[in-house]
């Protein structure tokens, strides 16, 4: 017989029964991290190369972010998509990772802002100007939208408002969100990380100086360990996780050629850039013909799946250069014109290396075409702008034509593909050939390779201080003030030629933006004013209606 003390002990063990399972189900969250994205581009999935690193971080990490305040709508979504992102983060460090939003200036003294200013500069935190409305006033903001890592003592800094600029103001902060993952992880990886991977510059043929390369090796030197390698000297090449071969000005032998064969078909990964037409620029005022450069390796790119052209491209998309039209008194006038062998390239293929990059800055430039090779993929990466015209050999190179103007219906070529990334399992170019006298038979297993082949070998080259001969980052144009993509190129392309899967996935995140039909609300705004305020009442009303009758009919059918 069921009495009242028995449902009451029964409640009490229900009760008891569904506390023990939320206390069960806790202790399961807090163990096993589980996190659902129900976006249709998965904005808020953190990809497994950044949660191995934020869980397998020793110390305490320290984000500071100069986005605190007062902005517009766009960098107001900028802002709170940096502190999403850092929030995702901290799912899986934990109380490893502090962050926190901070103005820049908040030091009282305008030398101490300065002074600070200054130390985001040399971080690589440059500022921008933001406009915005305020009480019908437009108001002229500078913003730092950048932060600095910090780690075991280590600092870095970040800069995020990052993307192709060509695209718009609204696009490039798009952008930016979408890099934001990539940006933060790359910075904590950079300062966290023990083991490093190594990156040889090939010294034999080197046509540039340490200081035209030390733009690009203090780059690579934040993340990789940099050495020079020398095809004569290193014994195994496999030691090394990329080498770069940029701008060879002689002939590679055969037994060099034959160890840098080895290395690729062996599953080596290799980053080329080279020129295939060479000019002296000190004789351009009067004149001069670009010659062929005899690097003696067309038929090792070519059996790879690609052929650099001799010709060169120019383009009404290009850089400028200084040039003497005058004297005034005893002083050269110098003017800043447009220099079409200069091409600014912000065409770029699908793929991560090149995903929402700025313009990049070539420097007579060839094209590049695809031929057959079993077995290898062939990605277009770079190309010229649609406003391109290719110069075959002779070519005469002169400064008198920049005094000329560009004719725009000379340059109808279209777009030219300039740089390409070759992947699978190459064949060596001395199969069935004689081997180089003097060296040894490569015995090792074949495997899959990749070779970034871009064709200007001035790509990775910085420009040296004219005044002070100090060197100035890789891509800044020390005569136009500006800074082209270069460095990111170099850095994404050797991120993903060394660690395929690592952070450099991160950057084919996709942030859709769905702006609403602006014609159609303005059209349909009267009906979607009555459907959201008119149909909630009208259906409170008929629901209180149905209430009143169901109730008149229950209670007075007795």
């Amino acid at each position: 017989m069921v009495t009242q003390q028995n449902k009451k002990w029964e409640s009490v063990l229900r009760l008891g029964i569904g506390l023990a399972v939320l206390v069960v189900v806790n202790l399961l969250v807090n163990r096993f991290l589980l996190r659902l994205d129900l976006t249709e581009e998965k904005r808020y999935t953190v990809q497994p190369a950044t949660r191995a690193i934020l869980s397998n971080l020793e110390a305490q990490v320290y984000v500071e972010v100069y986005l605190e305040g007062d902005f517009n709508p766009e960098f107001k979504r900028l802002q709170k998509s940096v502190e999403e992102t850092l929030q995702q983060f901290q799912a899986y460090a934990g109380s490893k990772l502090i962050y926190s939003f901070v103005k820049p200036d908040v030091a009282e003294s305008a030398e101490a802002r300065k002074a600070f200013y200054l130390k985001l500069a040399r971080l690589g935190i440059n500022p921008t100007t933001v406009f915005d409305d305020q009480e019908g006033q437009r108001v002229e903001k500078l913003v730092f939208p950048g932060a600095l890592v910090s780690y075991m003592g280590k600092e870095q800094g970040v800069q995020l408002l990052k993307g192709n600029r060509s695209a718009g103001s609204s696009q490039v902060l798009n952008q930016s969100i979408e890099g934001l993952e990539y940006e933060l992880a790359t910075a904590i990886r950079n300062l966290s990380q023990t083991e490093r991977g190594k990156v040889g510059i090939i010294s034999n043929h080197l046509g540039l100086d340490s200081l035209e390369m030390m733009g690009m090796v203090n780059s690579l030197a934040d993340r990789y360990d940099v050495y020079r390698a020398d095809l004569n000297k290193v014994a195994d090449l496999s030691v090394f996780d990329a080498l770069l071969l940029i701008k060879p000005t002689s002939a590679y032998s055969e037994k060099e050629k034959y160890q840098l064969d080895a290395y690729v078909t062996q599953g080596g990964k290799l980053f080329v850039a080279l020129d295939q037409m060479g000019v002296r620029m000190e004789e351009a005022s009067e004149g001069t013909v670009a010659y062929t450069i005899e690097h003696n390796l067309d038929d090792l790119l070519f059996r790879y799946g690609v052929r650099i052209n001799q010709n060169l491209i120019q383009d009404v998309q290009c850089g400028n250069f200084p040039v003497v039209v005058g004297d005034m008194g005893d002083q050269p006038q110098i003017t800043m014109l447009p220099w079409p062998y200069f091409p600014v390239s912000a065409q770029y293929g699908q793929h991560p290396i090149v995903r929402n990059l700025d313009a990049s800055l070539l420097r007579f430039v060839s094209t590049i075409d695809t031929v057959k090779a079993t077995g290898i993929r062939k990605t277009p990466l770079m190309y010229s702008s649609p406003y391109a015209r290719v110069l075959t050999s002779p070519i005469v190179i002169s400064f008198n034509d920049l005094r000329k103007g560009l004719n725009p219906e000379l340059f109808n070529a279209g777009i030219q593909p300039v740089a390409y990334l070759l992947e699978g399992q190459f064949i060596s170019v001395f199969k069935n050939r004689m081997l180089p006298e003097g060296v040894n038979p490569n015995t090792k297993s074949q495997a899959a390779g990749k070779v970034l082949v871009v064709a200007d070998g001035d790509f990775a080259r910085n420009e040296v201080d004219i005044k002070s001969g100090k060197p100035h980052p890789l891509g800044f144009d020390q005569f136009a003030r500006q800074t082209y993509a270069n460095n990111d190129f170099m850095l994404n392309a050797i991120s993903y030629l060394v660690e395929e899967e690592g952070l450099i996935t991160a950057r084919s995140k996709e942030v859709k933006v769905r702006p609403l039909d602006k014609v159609k609300v303005a059209k349909d705004t009267l009906f979607w004013q009555l459907i959201n305020v008119a149909l909630p009442l009208l259906m409170l009303v008929l629901a209180g209606i149905l209430v009143y009758f169901w109730r008149k009919r229950k209670y007075t059918s007795f």
